[in-house]
């Protein structure tokens, strides 16, 4: 029998939790580049290709050969700009959480096996192994309605506090979505209005009532995160 969530339910402009973790359990993040260089993969894939090119240039003085390479590798690459929307994200040490938007039935399993292939790729070059570095293929929970959408948001943000240090907040984070949602930092290939609009103050998104959501969701516990995690991960 296939493990739970392997086998798909694909609908058009259906919502999902997307999930993986390193084979083995191993970590697939070990320093920050290899979160940079994930995060890197999802903004390529998920702005339009001349936004990605025309930051490269602009952050650069007059153009040389190694931009000039990696424009070119952009443009070889699949892009999933107005086909996924990217809602929330949070990248942990042996494995990641996605929310997606899907536009049509199937760009969800285009999407992933162009970012897990890419990924994998970079991080058996530069720690030279060979072979699969996620434990299947990915998971994926289609959810059905706005209260589930939430609750993954807050799921997601949540994911981190085993992590933290005492005194150290989610917000302290770098590698989730949750500084996006709190006005700290702006990510133009995140779509935070897919939660943001059922946080309205004066018609405009309030950060705080976010935050109060998040972090003191009563029937939201560190154990209730606990559970669910195992039986995502198992």
């Amino acid at each position: 029998m296939p493990s739970k969530n392997i086998v798909k339910a694909y609908i058009e402009n259906g919502y999902y939790h997307i999930y993986n973790r390193g084979v083995e359990k191993r970590k697939i993040f070990i320093d920050e580049q290899d979160y940079r260089v994930f995060l890197s993969y999802l903004k390529i894939y998920l702005l339009p290709k001349i936004d990605s090119t025309n930051e490269i240039v602009s952050n650069k003085n007059g153009v040389d050969e190694d931009q000039d390479k990696t424009i070119s590798e952009i443009y070889k690459l699949n892009n999933f700009f107005n086909k996924i929307d990217l809602i929330s994200y949070v990248l942990m040490p042996n494995h990641f959480h996605l929310e997606l938007k899907q536009k049509n039935r199937k760009e969800i399993e285009f999407f992933m096996r162009s970012l897990i292939t890419k990924y994998s790729k970079y991080f058996n070059k530069k720690y030279e192994r060979v072979g699969p570095l996620f434990q299947s293929r990915y998971k994926a929970v289609l959810i059905q309605n706005t209260e589930l959408l939430l609750y993954l948001s807050r799921y997601i943000h949540r994911n981190p506090e085993e992590l933290l240090v005492k005194g150290q907040s989610l917000i302290e984070y770098p590698w989730s979505s949750y500084p996006t949602y709190l006005n700290k930092i702006n990510i133009s290939w995140l779509k935070t209005h897919f939660i943001g609009n059922n946080f309205l103050e004066n018609g405009i998104f309030s950060a705080d009532l976010y935050k109060n959501f998040v972090e003191n969701g009563e029937e939201q516990t560190k154990e209730d995160i606990k559970t669910y995690k195992r039986q995502l991960l198992d």
